[in-house]
């Protein structure tokens, strides 16, 4: 129970440092791309965070490394992001649902999320496939 306690306290602060990391502008709108299969974008990719990264061009810089969610902050030539994978599907969708508070735009894969400004998640999403999720801020 103790290390259950311990991960929904992660992610919270996990959450908020990845919005407040990225420097995200609220998006607009809660609109999708496909999984990239039908309009020309690579089926989503798969694998570690090292290997998301090498795919996306960049040096990842690990921030959290924990067994339920890894996550690095991200420079290509396309700009600055932030890349996180997760060990199950459950904890992806948990974390997106409560980072969709914040507003943002994020690249949505198996087991992976990559969150940047809109032109740089829309550049990677050439590199990684996946589907494009955008969310309005909400206030309290």
């Amino acid at each position: 129970m103790r290390k259950m306690v311990w991960a929904a306290g992660a992610l919270s602060a996990t959450t908020l440092g990845l919005v407040i990391a990225a420097g995200l502008a609220a998006g607009a709108g809660d609109g999708s791309g496909g999984d990239g299969a039908a309009d020309g974008a690579p089926r989503a990719a798969t694998g570690t965070l090292e290997q998301l990264a090498a795919k996306a061009e960049c040096a990842p810089d690990i921030q959290t490394n924990a067994d339920e969610l890894r996550q690095a902050k991200c420079q290509n030539e396309d700009g600055r992001f932030v890349l996180a994978t997760f060990a199950t599907d459950r904890g992806e969708r948990d974390w997106l649902n409560a980072a969709k508070d914040y507003g943002g735009t994020y690249l949505v894969g198996r087991k992976w999320v990559a969150v940047g400004d809109p032109a740089v998640v829309d550049a990677l999403r050439g590199r990684l496939g996946g589907t494009v999720e955008r969310a309005s801020h909400h206030s309290p």
